[in-house]
């Protein structure tokens, strides 16, 4: 068991002691939830996915992902794809953000290792790189090399079951220069099915020759689950994927348990609709509508997640296309639930 801890830096950016990440999630983590996981004690906050060839392409959509503002920092750009030059062109970009996109910027770039979904790995990039290491390491190099910021990578523990390479693989990304590694402990055939594995996270940290941080990611749910990774396998800081949808204050939450020990009291249902209400006019004063409400559907499916008799008005809630309604229906759940708070 690892109990000492130390403050976690990438680059000039110090995270803190243990820090608690918000993970790049492609149709999730948009500037108005990055927003709120920042405001409820996320340490650091990620983009949706860009695409390497949609930023060298001059798309609208890629370049609109990489806007940010000033209260999401520190923010970093996560980029994906398989042709080197194209990486490197696209890291470029990133670099230059603020500039490109308008906004913030970003504090470091992150490559995207990871990804299991078909429509990335099945053409090679996201943890379809996994199948080839040693063009991964030469993308990362190339990078490294082509960008002023700090570079981050988010990977797997490899392709299958049989190629668990991440402890070599590790070391050797290390080498090209990353300031940071991410590791989800899953295989790319796992995808999301099954219990994510953390006893190779703690390999690559117990590594003598690694001295970068390692974030560790998978089934973090709870503050104790989180406080438990963070003592068993030793890993410098931490990153919340899927909990967090519709949940942004479990970064509070986390960090409120790791500091005093004590677990806060379950949020209620007026605040709940509080901040699902002020989630969903962020979400439409930064995309507008119909698309900022249709990708608000994730978070409203799960910011009430436990009450009792909610089928039909959830139900509602996600199916409606008028901004009026919605904020109508959530008045409603404060009226009818809010009582039992």
């Amino acid at each position: 068991m690892y109990l000492e801890t130390t403050e976690m830096r990438i680059g000039d950016i110090d995270l803190g002691e243990r820090p608690v990440l918000l993970a790049p999630m492609e149709d999730v983590t948009d500037a108005s939830f990055r927003i709120l996981c920042r405001e409820w004690g996320a340490s650091m906050v990620y983009t949706e996915f860009v695409p390497s060839d949609g930023l060298i392409r001059d798309a609208a959509k890629a370049i609109a992902k990489m806007h940010t503002f000033p209260e999401e920092a520190p923010v970093g750009i996560q980029i994906y794809g398989h042709i080197p030059e194209s990486m490197v062109e696209a890291a470029k970009m990133a670099d230059h953000a603020a500039e490109i996109a308008g906004g913030h910027g970003c504090e470091l770039i992150d490559i995207n290792f990871g990804c299991p979904v078909n429509k990335i790995a099945g053409r090679g990039a996201g943890s379809g790189m996994m199948r080839e290491p040693d063009k991964m390491v030469a993308i990362t190099r190339a990078v490294v090399e082509a960008v002023g910021k700090p570079v981050t990578v988010k990977t797997r523990l490899g392709w299958d079951e049989g190629s668990k390479i991440i402890v070599e693989l590790a070391e050797r990304l290390q080498d090209c220069g990353i300031q940071a590694l991410t590791i989800h402990g899953r295989t790319r055939q796992q995808m999301y099915r099954g219990e994510a594995d953390w006893t190779l996270i703690g390999k690559v940290k117990e590594n003598p020759r690694m001295h970068i941080p390692i974030i560790g990611n998978g089934d973090i749910t709870t503050p104790q689950k989180a406080k438990e990774y963070f003592d068993r396998y030793g890993v410098d800081g931490i990153m919340v994927g899927r909990a967090s949808f519709g949940h942004p204050w479990i970064f509070r939450d986390i960090r409120h348990y790791l500091d005093t020990g004590e677990l806060l009291p379950e949020m209620g249902v007026r605040e709940r609709v509080q901040l699902a209400r002020r989630h969903f006019e962020l979400s439409l004063q930064y995309k507008g509508a119909p698309r900022g409400i249709y990708e608000m559907r994730r978070h409203l499916s799960c910011y009430f997640k436990g009450l009792d008799d909610f089928r039909e008005t959830r139900m509602r809630l996600v199916t409606s296309t008028d901004p009026e309604e919605i904020l109508s229906i959530l008045s409603e759940i404060e009226l009818r639930w809010g009582e039992t708070d």
